[in-house]
């Protein structure tokens, strides 16, 4: 499967980590937070600095904080559709393709529940032609960007000549949850709001580069380390603090298999300061300095993050004929997945 075009988007509504803190001291949910969950906060948004800056779909952080489960729905169903068809459009334009010309659009998503899925939503909006496959993949976490390419990777083998445009959209802001469990509070101080999409054919494009050599570990019994809740109507994420770990066990395991072509660089779902700390000692000789930059500019964006770190390595280099370059997510399951960007034959 051949890279034709890669673009991302955030919403306009940026926030340093500084200004979260000052939002939540002046929000009434911090009457429900006990002194300890207060001070956790602020030691986070306001020591930490591998995140500068998050970005949402609301700009109101106070309103945000005080919605309700079905204001969060609301906030979902119209910002999902509306910055994934940003990124999308950007794509397009990139690859000098029009809505018209796609033939499939896939979607992962896991902040929130559209029926019909929000591939439907943005069909709609950008005017794909009703003939256009539409497929949603739903409730596999951070992790989802991967196998979501590995779907459009059979397509695009199915029917060489079909584009396909993937899209990993986020609306982290639309499952913000305040309580005084460790990891709820960790989750808030981590996640934001991004869409990443990419057009993909079986021929090649002038990019010269594809995607090949997937593979997946999936572990059940870490499941409830890390996932989604639904609690009072309202997404509630659960981080236990042994995630970094797992996740540098499962890219471990992965990273093993790995037997091929030599890898030039690595390419991780950023996670957070405390999840690339534990990858780096697994991937020895590899820096995750684009996963670094993309969780500092944008904060943990879940699913897109892979692909916002793969743009931020793509804009000074690209992988070469004598090594490619490995990409990785992980996330709820616990799973984790990676795959090779290449460059092709005679390039």
């Amino acid at each position: 499967m051949h890279l034709h075009a890669l673009a991302t988007a955030v919403p306009p509504h940026s926030f340093t980590q500084e200004e979260c803190w000052e939002k939540v001291a002046a929000s009434p949910l911090r009457e429900q937070l006990s002194r300890r969950s207060l001070l956790t906060l602020r030691a986070v948004l306001t020591r930490d600095t591998s995140i500068a800056t998050r970005h949402f779909a609301l700009a109101d952080l106070e309103q945000l904080l005080a919605s309700t489960a079905d204001d969060l729905n609301a906030h979902f169903r119209t910002a999902a559709p509306a910055l994934a068809g940003a990124a999308l459009t950007r794509a397009l334009d990139r690859a000098g393709a029009v809505a018209r010309d796609l033939d499939a659009l896939l979607v992962c998503t896991c902040t929130g529940y559209l029926c019909p899925g929000v591939s439907s939503y943005v069909a709609e909006q950008l005017g794909l032609r009703p003939d256009a496959f539409l497929q949603d993949l739903v409730g596999l976490g951070c992790g989802a960007a991967i196998p979501m390419l590995r779907a459009a990777d059979a397509l695009c083998a199915a029917r060489p000549d079909a584009l396909v445009a993937t899209v990993a959209v986020e609306i982290c802001s639309a499952a913000f949850y305040l309580d005084d469990d460790p990891g709820v509070l960790v989750s808030a101080c981590l996640f934001s709001d991004g869409a990443a999409a990419a057009l993909w054919r079986g021929a090649p494009g002038a990019t010269g580069l594809q995607v090949r050599g997937f593979s997946t570990t999936h572990r059940p019994a870490e499941r409830d380390k890390l996932r989604f809740e639904q609690r009072d109507g309202r997404l509630r994420n659960l981080l236990h603090p042994a995630v970094p770990k797992i996740a540098a066990d499962a890219v471990r395991e992965l990273f093993a298999r790995e037997n091929g072509r030599p890898l030039a660089r690595v390419i991780s779902h950023s996670g957070g300061r405390d999840v690339l700390d534990a990858l780096e000692p697994v991937l020895p000789g590899h820096s995750l300095d684009a996963s670094r930059a993309a969780l500092r500019a944008h904060g943990n964006m879940s699913s897109p993050s892979v692909l916002f770190a793969l743009e931020e390595a793509l804009r000074a280099d690209r992988p070469r004929a004598d090594g490619d370059w490995w990409i990785v997510s992980f996330g709820a399951g616990f799973s984790a997945h990676a795959c090779r960007l290449a460059l092709r034959a005679g390039v």
